[in-house]
């Protein structure tokens, strides 16, 4: 007979609370149309069709725009790899299974929306942008040997993280479009990180410790699925220094929420295991509270001398 791991077992507690979950998403969830949100009147043929080819004078979009929307789009883009690491967890049938295919075909407008937007307005790139997709989904994601706990844990944090950079984006393109658009895309993120959210609450009455451990863990090693993609970390630089997602971002508006969500300092069902993960929590949100401080301080320093030195007037040359 086949042993029921600890893991299956807890999925298959979980199921009843997927189920319900799921009918509230469906019941909240929006029917949206990428089509919608694409200034079709805006596009024209490239050279292959006896157009223009594109050329940077073209984008309406600074570089900081076009650095945040060049990497949140090859993030939506690896797909594919997301629904494989989370049907790998949670499996494709009941519930869970029902999730797996409505949260990919829901990922997928993302992509679909935020290309056909760049292509048209000529945002970025199309040739460089096409190239980045290919060399990215080769190289595909895997997120290492997490457990379904730990997935569930990290996809709450890692879904706010991308709702909480769309939303940034588009404020920052000065676009009206590209906000609208990123709006709505952004409204999905927050409901998939409900849903996940709501999937760890109940995991923290099921196995307090091990949902301790594994959020603990999630927190302390968190980073985006698009950290190995080219250019990410340059890229991100950029995005940080503009406000569109920084330390104090991630502290103050992606991990302290979801963890006052579950209560997690309040709690008092824990064992041993699960206060010792709680310590290492407190200490790591400690230290990154004081990283992010860190980085808003430096970042308004480098703010006012580039500030300073718009506002220092020319010394006129002396006459011969």
């Amino acid at each position: 007979m086949t042993q029921t791991t600890p893991q299956t077992a807890l999925l298959i507690e979980l199921e009843s609370v997927v189920a319900e979950n799921l009918d509230r998403h469906l019941g909240l969830a929006q029917e949206w149309h990428p089509h919608d949100y694409v200034p079709w009147s805006q596009g024209r043929d490239f050279a292959f069709l006896g157009g223009e080819d594109w050329s940077p004078e073209q984008s309406k979009l600074d570089e900081t725009a076009k650095a945040a929307m060049f990497t949140n789009l090859l993030t939506e883009d690896n797909l594919p790899s997301y629904h494989r690491e989370i049907a790998t967890q949670f499996g494709r049938d009941g519930a869970w299974g029902t999730w797996v295919g409505r949260w990919t075909a829901e990922e997928n407008r993302h992509g679909i929306a935020l290309r056909d937007y760049l292509v048209v307005t000529r945002g970025v790139d199309p040739v460089e942008l096409e190239r980045a997709r290919m060399d990215y989904m080769t190289s595909g994601y895997d997120s290492g040997d997490k457990t379904a706990l730990e997935t569930v844990a990290y996809v709450s944090f890692q879904e706010l993280a991308t709702r909480v950079s769309h939303r940034n984006t588009g404020k920052a393109t000065g676009d009206p479009i590209a906000d609208k658009l990123l709006a709505r895309i952004a409204k999905d993120e927050n409901l998939h990180m409900v849903f996940y959210r709501n999937i760890v609450s109940a995991a923290f009455e099921i196995d307090p410790d091990a949902t301790m451990r594994a959020v603990a863990d999630e927190v302390m090693r968190f980073e985006m699925p698009g950290a190995t993609m080219a250019g990410f970390r340059k890229n991100s630089v950029i995005i940080a220094k503009a406000g569109i997602y920084d330390l104090r971002l991630h502290h103050d508006e992606v991990i302290s929420p979801v963890l006052r969500a579950w209560k997690v300092f309040e709690r008092t069902n824990l064992g041993p295991a699960g206060e010792q993960a709680r310590e290492e929590l407190a200490q790591f949100m400690v230290g990154l509270d004081a990283q992010a401080t860190k980085f808003v301080e430096s970042r308004e320093r480098m703010r006012a001398r580039q500030q300073a030195r718009q506002e220092t007037p020319l010394t006129p040359l002396p006459q011969a």
